[in-house]
């Protein structure tokens, strides 16, 4: 930092003894950038704070041999705080020029968490996520090092999987606790382009890698990801899916069977209801359990469907309309005639049983291929979403029924999740 940086960074500190101490300890060094300012706190908010930049420092950072000064105060770069005996790390998230004053910039940080302050060299350790300390407007910002990311990104012992190297470094190992992020909901975000596929399956390998017994089940809407796990992972499409129907819930029936809307909607759903309860019903099964629903997971024949709805309709007084019924049956008969629909809606499908169905799709046995690949492209684009939600109900079904049971968890990973996922404000 030469003298005129020095009086021009004092325009967004104020004289501040702290940091000449600083600048004297940094030059007798050998000119450390990682130990000069690069900004201060302009304000604070609870998860970022707003903060000015001095260009010339910037500039004078460009020019050091470490990659991570290198990139100080750089849009996704990231940056340290001191606060009180402890630093704080933080992400620039955007810059702009500040117009009242020349050489400064005016950026936006996001916290990520903090770490002590090693005596010695002054340089973060025992790193943790999250903020217990904030810091005040005022305080200095500097650029985080190499050897500050090292300790940031080194692993606990905890099981990992590794994913890459950490930008801008070239040798610290970026990895993952495969647990800790497994163990809740998690996403992948980015804008078109940026590599999430490549990401989502790289992370997938090394699961799969690190656990080949797992139970994963992928779904595929774009055929993608076949040729990546052809090896490693069983690939389902409408030519072996082979999904049985009877697996829908009512609302399920009722998305793929009925076409009217309104009122005439509801007067199909609930002939379509009282028509698939009896259908149920005809299967011995049904008969051992006592009482079941229109939702219960029991095996019925298309046909039986079909015949319950001609038998109805032929009860009809002359004054009752017969169009909800032939509604009905007229969608049942064109899906058992369209080829499309044939992965799912055969005849065949009726002796399969759910224990045959879940240890195909959940890899149960894996037989060394952990992750199954359901690739939806092929399939009708009105009952994609019927198909998916089937699939993830499973999912979700398989989890709460078999507590009692052995432990296999199922990891469900969803291609553009946000197809399916509802938009409503207040949905389930």
């Amino acid at each position: 930092m030469t003298d005129h940086t020095r009086h021009d960074f004092e325009r967004f500190t104020g004289p501040n003894p702290g940091g000449e101490a600083e600048y004297a300890a940094a030059v007798a060094d050998g000119y450390d950038n990682g130990r000069l300012p690069i900004g201060v706190v302009l304000e604070v908010s609870g998860s970022g704070s707003q903060i000015a930049l001095d260009l010339q420092r910037l500039n004078e950072c460009m020019e050091d041999t470490d990659p991570s000064i290198a990139l100080a105060g750089q849009v996704g770069s990231q940056i340290k705080i001191r606060v009180g005996d402890a630093w704080l790390l933080a992400s620039v998230r955007d810059q702009r020029k500040d117009r009242r004053t020349e050489g400064g910039i005016i950026a936006h940080i996001d916290f990520l968490g903090e770490g002590g302050e090693e005596k010695l060299t002054g340089r973060i350790n025992a790193f943790k996520r999250g903020v217990t300390r904030y810091p005040i407007p005022g305080s200095l910002i500097y650029p985080t090092t190499t050897q500050d990311l090292e300790q940031i990104y080194a692993s606990d012992g905890r099981a990992s999987i590794s994913i890459g190297r950490v930008f801008p470094t070239k040798d610290i190992r970026a990895g993952l606790y495969i647990d800790a992020m497994l163990g809740k909901h998690f996403a992948l975000l980015g804008s078109t382009g940026t590599g999430k596929s490549t990401s989502a399956a790289l992370i997938l390998h090394r699961i799969c890698e690190a656990a080949p017994k797992g139970h994963i089940v992928m779904i595929d809407p774009h055929g993608e990801y076949s040729a990546a796990f052809r090896q490693t992972g069983q690939i389902l499409d409408v030519s072996n899916l082979q999904m049985p129907y009877w697996l829908m819930n009512f609302e399920e029936h009722c998305e793929v069977l009925l076409t009217g809307s309104g009122n005439d909607r509801q007067v199909d759903a609930d002939i379509l209801a009282k028509c698939l309860l009896g259908a149920r019903t005809k299967n011995r099964l049904a008969q051992t359990m006592g009482k079941i629903t229109v939702d219960s997971p029991i095996p019925y024949l298309l046909s039986d469907l079909g015949n319950i709805i001609q038998d109805e309709m032929g009860k009809l007084d002359k004054a009752t309309s017969s169009a909800p019924f032939m509604r009905i049956k007229g969608k049942l008969d064109e899906i058992k005639a369209d080829p499309r629909y044939q992965f799912m809606f055969s005849g065949m499908l009726v002796g399969d049983t759910m224990a045959d169905f879940i240890g195909k799709v959940f890899r149960m046995p894996g037989n060394g291929k952990p992750i199954s690949i359901i690739d939806v492209s092929g399939v009708p684009s009105d009952i994609t979403s019927t198909v998916v939600a089937v699939l993830s109900r499973l999912v979700f079904d398989f989890a709460i029924w078999g507590r009692e049971e052995k432990n296999r968890p199922v990891l469900l990973v969803c291609e553009e999740a946000h197809r399916y996922v509802p938009n409503e404000k207040n949905a389930d």
